[in-house]
C-alpha cells in the first residue's frame, strides 16, 4: 500500500500565488478526479508533485509513504513510483521511442532489467493500445497524432509500473475510439497494480471509462467541494459558478471527514 499526501501546500510563480494551502491524500486503489475552471492551478499541482522547479513552494509539504519528497529531483520521484502523463508531451528528435523507454526502464530497474523481457512487454503493451508495429521505432512524439501522443503516455505508464499515477487532461485531443482505448487501459492498469490515480479533466466522457472514487472541485488554488461520481453530472449540468462565487467562504473539510461522509451515503 502506498499513499501520496499533500499538506497545506502553497505555490507561487513570481508574485502570483497559484496553490493556496492545498490539501489532498491519495491512497492505493483510489481514483481521484480534480475538475475546475481553466487557470486555477490544476496542471500546476501535478507539475509540482512531479518536481517542476519552475514553481516556488512557499508553504506545506508533499509526502510519499509519510516521507517528504520536496528534496527529491524529478527522476528520483519517478524512481520511487510517481508517474505524470502529460497534457502536451514533449517531442525529442533523434531518440526513438524504444530507446527512450529502454533507458527509462533500465535506469529504474538497474540490475533487474532484462532486455528480452522488456521487448516482449513493450510489444504486448503496444498491442493493448492498438499502436502500429513501427511506432516504437519512431522518434519520440515527432509526427505523432494527438491520439498517438496520449497513447504513448499510457505506454510509458505500463512500462514504468508506477504506484501513483498523475494524468493531466489525458483525454484532450482524443477521438471516441482512442478515448475508449486510453480509458480502458488506465482502468486495467489500476485494477492489476492497485495504484492510486489523480487525474485532471474537464469532461465527463473520460470518467465514463475511469470511474472516480472522489471528485474534487478546485477554485482559487484549493479544493472547495468534494463528492462522488454524482458531482460530475452536477457540474455538467450547472457549471462552476456557484463555487466561484462561494469559494472564499467555503468551509474547508478535512480529508477524513470527507471520506467518512462518502462512506455513509
Amino acid at each position: 500500500m502506498h499513499n501520496l499526501k499533500i499538506n497545506n501546500l502553497s505555490v507561487s510563480i513570481g508574485d502570483k500565488k497559484i496553490l493556496d494551502n492545498f490539501n489532498l491524500e491519495i491512497k492505493s486503489g483510489e481514483v481521484h478526479t480534480i475538475m475546475g475552471p481553466n487557470g486555477i492551478g490544476k496542471s500546476t499541482l501535478l507539475k509540482v508533485i512531479m518536481g517542476d522547479d519552475t514553481y516556488t513552494i512557499t508553504n506545506g509539504d508533499i509526502l510519499f509513504d509519510d516521507e517528504s519528497i520536496l528534496d527529491k529531483t524529478v527522476d528520483e520521484r519517478a524512481n520511487i513510483g510517481i508517474f505524470l502523463g502529460l497534457q502536451t508531451p514533449i517531442e525529442i528528435e533523434g531518440v526513438s521511442n524504444a530507446d527512450f523507454l529502454r533507458t527509462a526502464c533500465s535506469t529504474k530497474n538497474k540490475n533487474n532489467f532484462k532486455l528480452m523481457h522488456f521487448i516482449k512487454e513493450l510489444e504486448s503493451n503496444s498491442d493493448k493500445l492498438k499502436l502500429n508495429k513501427d511506432f516504437i521505432h519512431r522518434d519520440l512524439n515527432i509526427g505523432f497524432s494527438g491520439g498517438e501522443k496520449k497513447k504513448n503516455e499510457i505506454l510509458q505508464m505500463y512500462m514504468l509500473k508506477p504506484c501513483i499515477v498523475l494524468l493531466d487532461e489525458i483525454d484532450s485531443g482524443l477521438d471516441v475510439d482512442s478515448l475508449k482505448i486510453v480509458g480502458d487501459n488506465v482502468t486495467e492498469y489500476k485494477k492489476d497494480s492497485n495504484c492510486g490515480i489523480l487525474l485532471i479533466t474537464h469532461y465527463q466522457r473520460l470518467l465514463d471509462y475511469i470511474k472516480p472514487d472522489f471528485v474534487h472541485i478546485m477554485v482559487d488554488g484549493k479544493i472547495v467541494k468534494t463528492g462522488d461520481y454524482k458531482l460530475v453530472k452536477y457540474i455538467e449540468d450547472n457549471g462552476y459558478n456557484e463555487y466561484m462565487d462561494s469559494s472564499k467562504k467555503t468551509e474547508k473539510l478535512g480529508t477524513c471527514i470527507v471520506r467518512e461522509s462518502l462512506k455513509n451515503e
